[in-house]
């Protein structure tokens, strides 16, 4: 008489349709925002308190007119030394960078990683039809990541 399986029959495994993981998915929609009048002062500020390298600056239809970042900021404390001027006294729209990068909610975040590997950009603004809908960091997407690896990546 042979051994017997107590386990059954085993069921067919089952395949895991994964839905595409989009940067909707994981993108920040609820956003700190600057209008291009605003100082510089209030930017560092706004950053340190919120604990953020960098935001969009805005016009009054909340269509993207640029970035101000951390960075952005260096220069003006640097220009303010060199020409013995208060800090923070000049407006963002002499610092902010306005040739933005930007992308789409339906861009997935592996090729948004790529993105950001062949770039040195900290994060891209997300536009739909002219307006800024919401930022996307590379803590996004490593987050996005973390939540990923123990699944299986299906082609």
């Amino acid at each position: 008489m042979g051994i017997k399986s107590f386990q059954g029959r085993r069921a067919a495994p089952e395949k895991i349709e994964s839905a595409p993981i989009m940067v909707s998915d994981y993108m920040t929609s609820s956003l700190i925002t600057f209008k291009k009048d605003q100082y510089v002062a209030e930017v560092m500020e706004a950053l340190l308190k919120n604990k953020i390298s960098g935001a969009p600056v805005v016009n009054d239809r909340y269509e993207l007119v640029g970035i101000i970042s951390d960075a952005d900021c260096m220069k003006q404390i640097s220009e303010s030394r060199y020409f013995n001027m208060p800090i923070g006294d000049m407006k963002i729209e002499n610092y902010m960078s306005t040739d933005v990068a930007v992308i789409d909610k339906n861009l997935s975040i592996f090729d948004c990683a790529q993105l950001f590997y062949n770039n040195s950009y900290r994060r891209f603004p997300v536009v739909e039809y002219g307006k800024l809908i919401g930022m996307i960091s590379r803590k996004d997407i490593l987050c996005a990541a973390l939540k990923l690896r123990a699944q299986n990546w299906h082609c």
